[in-house]
C-alpha cells in the first residue's frame, strides 16, 4: 500500500517532528508512506467570511495539484465519519483488497479545507469533534495509521 499525507503548513515543532519521524520509520516496513506539505496561505488573524474561503481555496488548489486520479481520498473533517482504530483498520484492509492501494489522507491548515477538497474525498474522518493544530493531527494520523497495520496483523500494541 502505498499512503500519502498531504498537509497544509510546515511542522515546527520539534517534538512533533520526532514524533511524526518515528511513526513513518515504523511504517515503513508495512507501507511506502510520503508526507507533502503545501505551504499555508499568509492571513491575518482577523478575516471575514469571504477572506477565510479565499485562504481555503488557494491552500485547496495547492492540495489539488498533490491527489492523483487513482488516489482514494480520506479528508479529515470535524463533520465526517468517527471511527474506532479497529475501524480504521478494517477499512484500509477493505481499500487494500479491493484494489485502492493508493490512499491519500488530507489535513487542511487552520481555517479548514476547501469545497473543492471536500468534494475530491471519497470520505470524510472526524477523530473527534474538537478542534486539533493541524500540525498535532499530522502525528495523531501516523499513529493511528501505524495502529491499523499493527491490528491488521494481529500484532500487539499498547491499547
Amino acid at each position: 500500500m502505498q499512503i500519502q499525507i498531504i498537509s497544509v503548513g510546515k511542522i515546527k515543532e520539534k517534538y512533533l517532528k520526532l514524533g511524526i519521524e518515528e511513526f513513518s520509520k515504523r511504517l515503513s516496513v508495512y507501507c511506502r508512506l510520503t508526507h507533502i506539505e503545501v505551504s499555508d496561505e499568509e492571513a491575518p488573524d482577523s478575516m471575514s467570511a469571504k477572506e477565510i474561503e479565499q485562504v481555503k481555496e488557494k491552500e485547496g488548489e495547492r492540495i489539488l495539484q498533490q491527489i492523483k486520479a487513482d488516489h482514494y481520498v480520506i479528508a479529515l473533517a470535524i463533520d465526517g465519519v468517527s471511527w474506532s482504530s479497529e475501524e480504521l483498520a478494517k477499512e484500509m484492509d477493505r481499500l487494500a483488497t479491493y484494489g485502492q492501494s493508493q490512499l491519500a489522507f488530507v489535513i487542511g491548515g487552520s481555517n479548514g479545507l476547501s469545497d473543492k477538497v471536500m468534494q475530491r474525498a471519497n470520505k470524510k474522518l472526524s477523530f473527534s469533534k474538537m478542534t486539533f493544530p493541524h500540525q498535532l493531527m499530522k502525528l495523531i494520523l501516523v499513529e493511528q495509521i501505524y495502529r491499523a497495520f499493527r491490528i491488521n496483523r494481529g500484532e500487539p500494541y499498547h491499547k
